[in-house]
């Protein structure tokens, strides 16, 4: 008897806990955004297919603000299902910014650079676990 195949809605994303001076870079989703609308988080998304991880995170950053980062460390893993039912495993990366040039995508509506010490108070809470784990392990040090 052949077993049955599981299709499964999988992917991979990465996520830039990008950090300069002290602070923070978070952006705003846009307001007509489906997964989560005018939340405040961390930059980043879903990988191609195949995609390795450290390039995914670069590509990502560069589509969603313009910017060049330097990836300095893998900070977390999550995995979680999303509201439309896809499952994602997540990997955080602490980054740093090559240059000083942002230019947000469609996809959200305004970028800040926030004290890290204030960014639970408009970071979405999804995103507190790494704030946690920077000040914790203090890997402001690598930045």
């Amino acid at each position: 008897m052949k077993t049955p195949i599981v299709v499964v809605n999988f992917r991979i994303a990465v996520k830039a806990f990008i950090v300069k001076d002290g602070k923070l870079f978070i952006m705003k989703r846009a307001s007509d955004d489906i997964q989560k609308p005018n939340i405040w988080e961390i930059p980043g998304g879903r990988l191609e297919l195949g995609e390795d991880p450290f390039l995914g995170i670069i590509r990502e950053i560069r589509e969603e603000t313009g910017m060049y980062i330097d990836v300095v460390y893998p900070m977390s893993i999550r995995h979680f299902e999303r509201d439309d039912g896809q499952i994602i495993t997540m990997i955080v990366f602490l980054c740093k910014p090559k240059n000083d040039f942002v230019k947000i995508s469609e996809e959200h509506s305004q970028f800040e650079w926030i004290e890290i010490e204030n960014s639970k108070e408009k970071l979405t809470k999804f995103f507190h676990e790494e704030v946690d784990v920077f000040d914790k392990l203090g890997l402001k040090n690598l930045t």
